[in-house]
C-alpha cells in the first residue's frame, strides 16, 4: 500500500488568488443566467439602499445568498442570482442632503462604490441583469403598473389623515411609523389632513391572508405578523341609532352575543359622525379639547397606549336589540380607519372596556354565564369574563348556548334589518404619495375640466427633472418647477398640471424581482415567457424587519399582475429566509446614524474576502443576530493559513473518480475509519446547507481535519478526502476552493463539479467506541468498525498506546470482551 507523502510548503496569497478568480469568473461569465433554464433555481437577496457603502449587515445577507447560489449550482441547478439598487426614496435622499450633495449624484456615486465592494467580496451575482430603480428605464414601468391599477380603480386620491414626519417633511405609511416616530430617523410623527394617493390593497386582504397557508417554507413568525397586520375579523355590523337625529351609527363586533351588555360606545375623534353630533353646550369644550389633543398623537401611539381614555359627549345612541339608551364617548383608542370608526363597549366581557368603565364609573352588565353556568355579579368582578358561554340578561336570547349564540344573534339582526354579517380588516389602503423630490413621479395630470387624467403609455416615463432646490419644504419640490408642472391635458388639450408628488419607494421594491427576468425589455416591464421560466423565486433572503411593509406589498403586486394576465404565479417566493442582523461589539445595531458601521473593505484588504466570509459564517447561525468582533477573523485566518490551505500539498496530482465509493475490503481499519468520517461529514454538511446553517458546516470540516492523519492512509484516499473537503468548502470560500481545485489538476470551474454525495454504506452503523480497562480500571478507548470481530477488537485494545503502557511489562491472564461496549484485560 502506497502511503501518502508529507505536506508540501504552501503559501496562501489571498490577494492574488481572489483577484485571479474574480477576473476569471467575470471573463467567462460563469454566473450568467440562461434565458430558458431546464432546472432553474431563482435565488433573490433584497436589493440595497445605496445610501452609503456596503456594510457588514449587507455583507452577511449577500454572502449567505452567495453560498446558497454556489451550492445549488453544484447540485445541478441553473441559477438566477441577480442584484440591483433600491435607489429612490427617503434613505438615499436624506443621506444625500446630510452630505450636501444632489440625490442623483450621491446615489450614483454610492452605487459605483458598493458595486465595487460586492465584486471584491466575490459574490456570484449576474451583473448582466443589474437594475437601478432611479433610472427612467426602470421607473417607467413602475408608472405603467400604477396606471394599470388606476384603470381598475385600485389607485385613487382622497383627503385623509396621514402620518407626517416633521423632519423628513413628508407623509409616511403606517408601516413606516415605529412607536410614534419615523423609522428612518426617529423624529416625531404627527397627524395631518392631506390629499393623497392610495393603492386599494384592502381589496386583496382575503387573498393575502388565505394564501399564507400556501407558503409552508416562510417563517411562521412572519406569517403570524402578516395575519395580525391584515387583521381579518368575522362578525356582525349592527346599526345603532343616534338618539336625536335618527342617524345610523354602524358598529362592527366579533361578539354580537354580548350586544345586550353594551353600556357605552366609543367614537374615534376624527370620525365624520363627530361633526354631526348635537353635543350639549356644557360638554362641547371638553370634547373639543380632547379632539385637539388626539390630533397630536399618531395612530400607533393611540393604539399602543396601555390606559385608554375618553370624554363623554353628552349624546346617546339606541341599542337596536334592547331599545336602551347608550352613552356616546369620544375615545382616541378607536381609529376611524378601522371598521366604522365607532365601537360598542361591553365592560363585563371585554377587559379594555372593563377598565374604562371602572375608570369613568360607567355601568357594567353581565350577559354571558361562565363555563360553570355562573352569572357573575358586576360589583364583585375584578376583571372581564371574556370566554363564550350561555347568554343571560339578553331578552329573547336568554339560555342560548355559547356554541350557537353568535350565529343566532347575527341571524336575528339580518331578519330584523338591524345588522348584517360582516368581515372586517385592520389593514388600511396603502398611502403612496410622498412630498419629496427623489422618487418616481406620479403619472397623473390634473385637469380642471376632465379631472384626474392618466399620462398616456406612449408618453412614459414621466421623467424626474433635474433641480437645484430639492430640499423638503412641506410640499413636493416639483410643484415649484413650472416647466414640469404645467402641461396640456391629454384628453381635452386644455391647460392642466402634473401631479407634484412622488411615489413611496416601496413601489419600486414591490416588483423589482420581475424586472431581473427581462431587464432590457423596452416594450413591457417583463415578458410573460421570462416569468413562466423563472417564477416563483425559490429562495428569498432578507431581514424580518420588512414583514409588514415590503413583504406584504410585493405579494400584493404579484397577485395584481396575475389578475391582469402577466403572471401565472400567485405568490412571489416559495421560501423566505430571514438572516440575523450584525451588531457592533456592544450589541447595538450597526447604522450610519450611530456612526458604528463597519465596512468590509478594510477587512478584505487585510485578511481576504474568503476569510471574512468564513468568519461571518462561523460566528453563529445565519438566522440569529450576532455581535461583531475582529477576533473571529484572526482565528479563521489561522485555520485557513495553517490547516486548510496546506492540505492541497498532500495531493500528488493523480486523477481520481470523485463519484467512486470505496469498498470496505479495499481499506485497512484506519482508512475505513477515515472514509466513514468523511462520509459522515458530507452528510451533515449537506443537511446543514439545506438549512442555510454554515457555522456547523465549518465546524464539521474543522473536526475532520483535526482527526485526519494522512500518514496512515493510502495516497488515493488522501487525494479523495482533500478534494472532497475542497468541494465542501467551495460555496463558503469560493476563491480559496477554486485555487485548490486548480492546484489538484481539476478542470475549471469547481462550481461546475458535482456536489459530494455520501456513501450510504459508510454511514449507518459504521464505527463504535469501545472502553478498554486494565484490571477493571479505564485506561483508554478505541474506535472500531461496528462489525469488527472479537479477535480484531482484542488485538486493537492491546495495541493502543495508552493501554499498552499499563500491560507491556505484565502478563495477561484473562481477556474479557463485552460485545459493543468494553474490553477488560486482567494482568499480573
Amino acid at each position: 500500500m502506497e502511503q501518502s507523502k508529507d505536506k508540501k510548503e504552501i503559501v496562501y496569497d489571498f490577494k492574488n488568488i481572489e483577484n485571479k478568480w474574480r477576473r476569471r469568473w467575470e471573463e467567462t461569465e460563469l454566473f450568467k443566467a440562461p434565458e430558458k433554464p431546464k432546472n432553474k433555481f431563482y435565488l433573490l437577496v433584497m436589493f440595497a439602499y445605496p445610501s452609503g457603502d456596503v456594510h457588514m449587515g449587507h455583507f452577511r445577507n449577500y454572502t449567505i445568498g452567495d453560498a446558497m447560489a454556489r451550492y445549488k449550482m453544484m447540485n445541478g441547478h441553473e441559477i438566477l442570482h441577480p442584484f440591483g439598487w433600491d435607489a429612490f426614496g427617503l434613505p438615499a435622499e436624506n443621506a444625500a442632503i446630510s452630505h450636501n450633495e444632489h440625490p442623483s449624484d450621491w446615489t450614483l456615486q454610492n452605487i459605483e462604490t458598493s458595486r465595487d465592494t460586492l465584486k471584491k467580496v466575490g459574490v456570484s451575482f449576474d451583473w448582466n441583469r443589474e437594475i437601478t430603480s432611479c433610472m427612467p428605464e426602470y421607473y417607467r414601468w413602475s408608472q405603467w403598473i400604477f396606471l394599470r391599477m388606476f384603470e381598475r380603480d385600485l389607485a385613487y386620491r382622497k383627503k385623509a389623515k396621514v402620518n407626517w414626519c416633521t423632519k423628513c417633511n413628508t407623509v409616511l405609511a403606517n408601516e413606516q411609523v415605529v412607536d410614534g416616530k419615523c423609522e428612518r430617523d426617529d423624529s416625531p410623527v404627527e397627524i395631518r389632513d392631506l390629499e393623497q394617493w392610495f393603492l386599494k390593497i384592502t381589496d386583496y386582504a382575503d387573498r393575502l391572508v388565505d394564501s399564507l397557508d400556501n407558503l409552508p417554507d416562510w417563517p411562521d413568525s412572519i406569517k403570524a405578523i402578516q395575519r395580525e397586520w391584515i387583521g381579518r375579523s368575522e362578525g356582525c355590523e349592527i346599526d345603532f341609532i343616534i338618539e336625536d337625529s335618527c342617524e345610523k351609527l354602524p358598529v362592527f363586533t366579533t361578539r354580537p352575543d354580548t350586544v345586550y351588555g353594551v353600556t357605552f360606545m366609543a367614537i374615534a375623534p376624527e370620525a365624520e359622525i363627530m361633526q354631526r353630533l348635537n353635543i350639549p353646550a356644557d360638554r362641547r369644550a371638553a370634547v373639543d379639547e380632547y379632539i385637539e389633543k388626539a390630533k397630536k398623537k399618531t395612530e400607533v401611539e393611540r393604539a399602543a397606549a396601555e390606559e385608554k381614555d375618553g370624554v363623554f359627549t353628552g349624546c346617546y345612541a339606541v341599542n337596536p336589540f334592547s331599545g336602551e339608551k347608550i352613552q356616546l364617548w369620544v375615545g382616541d383608542y378607536v381609529l376611524a380607519g378601522y371598521g366604522t370608526g365607532a365601537v360598542m363597549a361591553v365592560p363585563a366581557h371585554d377587559q379594555r372596556d372593563f377598565e374604562f368603565a371602572r375608570k369613568y364609573d360607567v355601568p357594567i352588565r353581565v350577559v354571558i354565564k361562565t363555563t360553570e353556568g355562573v352569572e357573575l355579579k358586576p360589583d364583585e368582578m375584578i376583571e372581564a369574563y371574556t370566554e363564550y358561554g350561555e347568554m343571560v340578561n339578553s331578552g329573547p336570547f336568554d339560555g342560548t348556548p355559547g356554541a350557537s349564540a353568535i350565529a343566532d344573534t347575527i341571524k336575528y339582526a339580518e331578519e330584523k334589518k338591524i345588522g348584517r354579517s360582516r368581515i372586517n380588516y385592520r389593514l388600511r389602503d396603502w398611502l403612496i404619495s410622498r412630498q419629496r423630490y427623489w422618487g418616481t413621479p406620479i403619472p397623473i395630470i390634473h385637469c380642471p375640466k376632465c379631472g384626474e387624467v392618466p399620462v398616456p403609455d406612449e408618453d412614459l416615463p414621466v421623467i424626474l427633472p433635474e433641480v437645484t432646490n430639492y430640499l423638503p419644504k412641506g410640499r413636493s419640490p416639483l410643484a415649484d418647477i413650472p416647466e414640469f408642472i404645467n402641461v396640456k391635458c391629454p384628453k381635452c388639450g386644455g391647460e392642466a398640471e402634473r401631479d407634484a408628488d412622488t411615489m413611496d419607494t416601496f413601489i419600486c421594491s414591490s416588483w423589482y424581482f420581475l424586472r431581473y427576468l427581462d431587464p432590457n425589455n423596452e416594450s413591457a416591464p417583463f415578458s410573460k415567457e421570462s416569468a413562466d421560466n423563472w417564477l416563483p423565486v425559490d429562495l428569498y433572503i432578507g431581514g424580518a424587519e420588512h414583514s409588514v411593509g415590503h413583504l406584504i406589498y410585493f405579494r400584493f403586486f404579484t397577485k395584481f399582475l396575475k389578475d391582469i394576465g402577466l403572471l401565472e404565479a400567485d405568490e412571489p417566493a416559495k421560501q423566505l429566509y430571514n438572516h440575523g442582523m450584525v451588531n457592533d461589539e456592544q450589541g447595538r445595531k450597526m447604522s450610519k446614524r450611530l456612526g458604528n458601521v463597519i465596512s468590509p473593505i478594510g477587512l478584505i484588504e487585510n485578511d481576504g474576502g474568503d476569510i471574512l466570509r468564513l468568519a461571518m459564517f462561523f460566528k453563529g447561525p445565519s438566522n440569529v443576530s450576532l455581535d461583531w468582533s475582529h477576533d473571529i477573523v484572526e482565528n479563521m485566518s489561522r485555520f485557513v493559513v495553517k490547516k486548510f490551505f496546506p492540505l492541497i500539498g498532500l495531493v500528488d496530482g493523480e486523477q481520481i473518480d470523485l463519484k467512486y465509493y470505496f469498498k470496505k475490503d479495499e481499506l485497512n481499519l484506519d482508512e475505513f475509519r477515515t472514509y466513514v468520517r468523511l462520509n459522515q461529514t458530507i452528510k451533515s454538511i449537506t443537511h446543514d446547507f439545506d438549512l442555510l446553517q454554515f457555522h456547523t458546516s465549518i465546524a464539521a470540516i474543522m473536526k475532520f481535519i483535526n482527526e485526519f492523519d494522512p500518514k496512515k492512509l493510502d495516497q488515493k484516499l488522501v487525494n479523495y478526502c482533500v478534494i472532497k473537503l475542497v468541494q465542501l468548502m467551495a460555496p463558503m470560500a469560493p476563491s480559496l476552493a477554486e485555487e485548490m481545485w486548480e492546484m489538484a489538476g481539476k478542470p475549471y470551474s469547481i462550481f461546475n463539479s458535482e456536489w459530494p454525495q455520501f456513501d450510504p454504506e459508510a454511514i449507518v452503523a459504521d464505527t463504535i467506541t469501545i472502553a478498554v480497562q486494565v484490571n477493571g480500571k479505564l485506561r483508554g478507548t478505541i474506535d472500531m468498525a461496528a462489525d469488527a470481530d472479537e479477535a480484531t477488537i482484542l488485538e486493537a485494545a492491546k495495541s493502543d498506546g495508552k493501554v499498552n503502557s499499563h500491560i507491556s511489562d505484565k502478563t495477561i491472564v484473562k481477556e474479557i470482551y463485552v460485545k459493543g461496549k468494553l474490553v477488560n484485560l486482567v494482568v499480573k
